[in-house]
């Protein structure tokens, strides 16, 4: 249980700690977590990811996004950070990177696990269609809104042209991906009724991070910060 404690220090006393968003354009529902985290005494920066809640002009690869995130820490050392779902796998490709830089890696409902199996390797077909045939295969709405809900993608449907671009390098980057390389103390939060990266993502996750821990947030899905703001919160108080 979390204990909301007066905040008596100065923020510039406080333990930072870098929040890594999903894949949303609308960051009002990370509110109530963020509110639980200060009153306890810790400085949530929610960081503004590109593509997302930030504009860019060209499409981003893995090592664009993190080597963004490398020149938004600056000069800090040992910092902690939080990453939720494609935050997440943002956050274990800045910490293979930079193994120095952190001090603890706490992931919710990560992303980053690539999957091989013949319903995902239809999605990325798809996508790459989409991506390629672009208004020529979509011209009738419904249509469009009939594929997309068939391949169960809704954040692909709302992203603009460059974004689905990034999506897709993103997701293939996952073959690359290492989190056995991974030395940071980690903390691994899970929704224990995620569909979307289920927690068998979760159980791999630990296994190959040294050093890591899952926990998973009973009847939650796949933002148990929003859903489970508190408990998720006392997860992360106690780690820190």
């Amino acid at each position: 249980m979390i204990i909301l404690q007066k905040q008596s220090k100065t923020r510039s006393d406080l333990v930072k700690v870098y929040i890594l968003h999903g894949w949303t354009y609308n960051l009002g529902k990370w509110d109530p977590f963020i509110k639980i985290l200060t009153k306890n005494n810790l400085n949530p920066v929610l960081l503004k990811i590109p593509g997302l809640t930030e504009k860019i002009d060209k499409p981003w690869t893995i090592d664009d996004y993190a080597d963004w995130l490398a020149k938004e820490v600056g000069e800090e050392q040992k910092i902690n950070i939080i990453g939720h779902s494609n935050g997440g796998r943002i956050a274990m490709n800045f910490a293979i990177k930079n193994p120095d830089k952190i001090r603890r890696l706490i992931l919710i409902d990560s992303a980053g696990i690539y999957h091989n199996d013949i319903t995902i390797t239809l999605k990325r077909t798809v996508f790459k269609i989409i991506a390629k045939a672009g208004k020529r295969i979509l011209d009738n709405p419904s249509a469009k809104k009939l594929l997309y809900k068939v391949i169960g993608e809704d954040d692909y449907e709302r992203a603009d042209k460059t974004m689905k671009k990034t999506m897709i390098s993103l997701i293939e980057s996952d073959k690359n991906l290492t989190p056995d390389r991974i030395r940071n103390k980690t903390l691994i939060i899970w929704g224990e009724k995620d569909k979307i990266t289920p927690l068998s993502d979760g159980k791999i996750l630990e296994k190959l991070i040294d050093n890591s821990k899952l926990l998973i947030v009973n009847s939650a899905r796949h933002s148990p910060q929003f859903t489970h703001p508190r408990e998720t919160a006392s997860l992360i108080l106690k780690e820190i």
